[in-house]
C-alpha cells in the first residue's frame, strides 16, 4: 500500500509523542510522521519533506496549538546543533517525558510490570557536563570550532556552550585565536591532512582541576611551547596538558598513545567520600553531581548491612564498586579493559579500601571461576555499556542465580530487553528509579532492583 501522504503535502496534525532523537511524532491514517521540533500535546501545521514506505519526515510551518510545556531556547546554536534535543521542552516537561519513555519502553518491550518512579532531576540543569570534546576544523572563514550539526560531521562553530563548564567555553573561544596565530593547522577529515583533530577539557567538580588533552594526527606539534604557555595562560588552574595522538582514518576521537605535555598525568575529583583520578582516557561520568544520584540510588536497592560479597560487572575504573565498598563485606569487580583495571586498583588504594578486588576480563568467563572457587555473591551489579548486557553474561548471572540484582542502565531499550530475559530466567523487577543525567536531551540513565523469585 502507498503512503497516505506524499511529498510536498501540507498537512495539520498532532503531535503524540517524541522519537530517541527528539523528533515530534504524528499519525496520518496510522502512517507515523517524524517532525523536528514539535513537541507532544501540539497541533501544527506540517509540510512533508520525505516519504518512505512504513514513515516519512515533514517540518514545521506553524504552530496551530503549542505545548504548555513549550519554552525558548535559550541557546542560540540550538537549531543548528545536534548535541541538544530538547532545549525547547522546559525542564519539568522533560522530567516528564523521561518517566513516560521509560515506562512506555518497560511495557512495551519488556512486558515489566514494576513501578516506575518519577526522574530524580537536577536543581539547576546548566553548565553540568565536566568534559567537553571539541572539533576544530579549517574553512574558507577561517579556523572553527564547536559541535556536530544533527546526523553529520559539519561543525557549528561555537562561543559558549550552555550545558558545558566555563573552563570549556573559554578555551574554546580564546584557543581558536591563538592557534591561528600559532599556525597550527587543524584536521582534515576528508583528506585526512591536518593536524589538531580535538581539544578535550575534562573538569574536576570538587577539585577545580581542569586537564586539557589535544588530539593530534602525529606526534610532531609545532609551537608545543607555545602552545602550553597559552593553555597556562587562559586557565589558572589548569592541572594538566596532555596530547593523544590519532593516526587513523577515523571518526573515534583518541588513539593509543598518550603524552604528557606539562603538569601531571591525571586530575582528581570525588564522587561522595570516594577520590578518582582522571586520565585523559578514562571512562568517568560526564555529570558529577547525578552520578553521586545515581550512585547512591545504586547503594540504596543493594540494600548492604556491611557483610555482603558484592560482584560488580562492567566495573570500569571502580566508580560504583567503591561506592559500593563504604557499606560492603567485600567487593569484586570484572572489566574486559585491562587499563580501567589499573585505575580501579589505584583508586581503590588511594582511598584506602581494603575490602576490594579486581580483575580484568569478560564478565562471563570471570564470574564462573569466581564461583567455581566459592567467591559467591550476595548482590552483583551491572553498569553495561548502552547495547546492554553480553548474553552470556546474563546466563551465567541466572546459572548462579545471586539473590539481589542492581542494574545501572543508559539505555532503558536494552535495560527492559534484559529486565524481560532476567525475569524470565527467575527473577522480579522490584522496582525502577530514573535518573537525568543529561538534561536538555533524550537520554536518560535508570536503576533497577531485582530480587531472586521464591
Amino acid at each position: 500500500m502507498s503512503a497516505p501522504v506524499k511529498k510536498n503535502d501540507r498537512l495539520t496534525v498532532y503531535i503524540e509523542d517524541l522519537t530517541h532523537d527528539g523528533n515530534g511524532v504524528a499519525k496520518v491514517d496510522g502512517y507515523p510522521l517524524f517532525i523536528q521540533g514539535a513537541l507532544p500535546t501540539e497541533t501544527v501545521d506540517v509540510h512533508v519533506l520525505k516519504t518512505l514506505k512504513n514513515y516519512g519526515f515533514a517540518k514545521v510551518v506553524d504552530i496551530l496549538q503549542p505545548s504548555s510545556d513549550r519554552v525558548e531556547a535559550p541557546c542560540q546554536y540550538f537549531k543548528q546543533c545536534g548535541g541538544c534535543q530538547l532545549q525547547h521542552l522546559s525542564y519539568e516537561g522533560q522530567l516528564k517525558w523521561k518517566q513516560n519513555m521509560v515506562e512506555n519502553v518497560m511495557k512495551r518491550l519488556g512486558k515489566i510490570d514494576a513501578p516506575v518512579h518519577p526522574v530524580k532531576g537536577m536543581d539547576n540543569p546548566w553548565n553540568y557536563r565536566n568534559k567537553a570534546q571539541i572539533p576544530f576544523a579549517d574553512t574558507e572563514a577561517g579556523l572553527i570550532a564547536g559541535f556536530y550539526k544533527t546526523k553529520s560531521h559539519n561543525i557549528v562553530d561555537m562561543e559558549r556552550c550552555l550545558i558545558q563548564t566555563g573552563e570549556a567555553d573559554t578555551i574554546l573561544a580564546d584557543l581558536k585565536r591563538e592557534l591561528v596565530t600559532l599556525g597550527l593547522p587543524a584536521y582534515n577529515e576528508a583528506n585526512h591532512s591536518g593536524q589538531l583533530r580535538h581539544v578535550v577539557v575534562r573538569k574536576g567538580r570538587a577539585t577545580n582541576e581542569v586537564m586539557v588533552v589535544l588530539v593530534t594526527k602525529s606526534r610532531k606539534l609545532p609551537q608545543k611551547e607555545a602552545i602550553v604557555e597559552v593553555i597556562q595562560r587562559l586557565i589558572p588552574n589548569v592541572a594538566s596538558i596532555v596530547q593523544n595522538i590519532n593516526s587513523e582514518k577515523t571518526n573515534v576521537i583518541f588513539g593509543n598513545e598518550t603524552i604528557t605535555l606539562w603538569g601531571k598525568d591525571v586530575i582528581e575529583d570525588t564522587i561522595g567520600n570516594v577520590r578518582f583520578e582522571i586520565s585523559a582516557r578514562s571512562f568517568y561520568q560526564v555529570n558529577p553531581e547525578q552520578t553521586e544520584v545515581l550512585y547512591k540510588q545504586a547503594l540504596d536497592y543493594a540494600q548492604l548491612t556491611g557483610t555482603e560479597r558484592v560482584i560488580d560487572a562492567y566495573c570500569g575504573i571502580g566508580s560504583i564498586s567503591l561506592f559500593l565498598a563504604q557499606q560492603a563485606g567485600y567487593v569484586m569487580g570484572v572489566e574486559i579493559v585491562p587499563q580501567a583495571i589499573e585505575d580501579a586498583k589505584r583508586n581503590a588504594e588511594i582511598n584506602g579500601f581494603t575490602n576490594t578486588y579486581f580483575e580484568a576480563g569478560p564478565a562471563e568467563e570471570v564470574i564462573p571461576r569466581w564461583y567455581a572457587e566459592g567467591k559467591e555473591a550476595d548482590v552483583l551489579v551491572v553498569d553495561p555499556p548502552r547495547k546492554g548486557c553480553d548474553e552470556a553474561l546474563l546466563n551465567t548471572i541466572i546459572t548462579q542465580r545471586p539473590k539481589r540484582m542492581v542494574y545501572v542502565s543508559c539505555n532503558p531499550a536494552t535495560l527492559a530487553r534484559d529486565l524481560r530475559i532476567l525475569e524470565d530466567g527467575g527473577y522480579k523487577t522490584q522496582e525502577i528509579q530514573p535518573v537525568d543525567m543529561f538534561p536538555h536531551t533524550t537520554h536518560c540513565e535508570a536503576v533497577a532492583w531485582l530480587e531472586l523469585a521464591d
